[in-house]
């Protein structure tokens, strides 16, 4: 029996499944090594048991919680896949707001009410806070990016159904950049979160005239302190500083403050 693999989305956009699904020659490669036995974005099989479930989205619901352990005791090997499902991405920006002030906002003083007070729909809404993953189960390895490279997908999960971890290094997204002789965007006065940002893009945001906004993840040994002070040298303003923080990081450390 080939190994079993699986795909589950909570919060997101699904653009991480959209990437590897656009990528029909990489599914070639991997549907000749493995079975897929869950894809709602391509497939509707089931299976009791998976090799590999790759987990796309953050967790923002009690019901999530619940859904995400049952697939983790299920799996051999679990993969957070992108940035939600890393560290929870832009939605973590709502961490900073009450929830019911958030519903008010979006849905309308009623519909807050409504939610608030009918047990039918409360367990559907009620959340605490934007998690990760990795803050609600453990996870084997991450798989970085918004949406995710597909040939670091095909790496990993050629290097899991053989039972290893591929390695890569942890440089900064500004080691690419100098590979590819880009300018520096802060000499440009700008914002970017390349120092301090994980590398494996190809620096593919500076490359098309954008800048770094962290959607892989901080560094372990990322300076933060350096950084800040780095833009605040740039002359960019301390508000701003935090809110590039708070753009693909905010359930990390690095968000709750500048």
């Amino acid at each position: 029996m080939k190994p079993r693999v699986a795909f589950f989305d909570f919060a997101s956009c699904e653009g991480c499944q959209l990437a590897i699904l656009n990528c029909e020659d990489i599914l070639l490669d991997i549907l000749g090594l493995v079975d897929i036995v869950e894809f709602r974005e391509a497939i509707s099989d089931t299976s009791p048991r998976y090799d590999v479930a790759f987990i796309e989205g953050s967790i923002n619901r009690e019901i999530d919680m619940e859904r995400i352990r049952e697939i983790r005791a299920r799996s051999t090997y679990l993969v957070a896949m992108g940035a939600c499902a890393c560290m929870g991405n832009v939605q973590a920006r709502s961490n900073f707001i009450a929830p019911a002030e958030n519903y008010k906002a979006v849905y309308g003083e009623e519909a807050r009410n409504r939610v608030q007070t009918d047990e039918t729909y409360w367990p559907l809404w009620s959340h605490t806070r934007v998690r990760s993953i990795k803050q609600v189960v453990p996870v084997d390895f991450e798989l970085r990016g918004c949406p995710v490279q597909p040939a670091e997908f095909l790496a990993l999960t050629k290097a899991l159904i053989t039972g290893s971890l591929p390695y890569y290094p942890a440089n900064a997204v500004c080691v690419e950049c100098k590979k590819n002789e880009n300018e520096c965007v802060l000499a440009q006065g700008r914002t970017c979160m390349g120092p301090i940002t994980f590398g494996g893009c190809n620096s593919v945001c500076v490359n098309g005239g954008h800048v770094c906004d962290g959607c892989r993840g901080l560094l372990p040994h990322a300076n933060i302190q350096a950084h800040r002070d780095l833009m605040r040298e740039h002359g960019i303003s301390d508000d701003l500083v935090l809110n590039r923080y708070r753009l693909f990081c905010s359930g990390e450390e690095i968000g709750k403050g500048a």
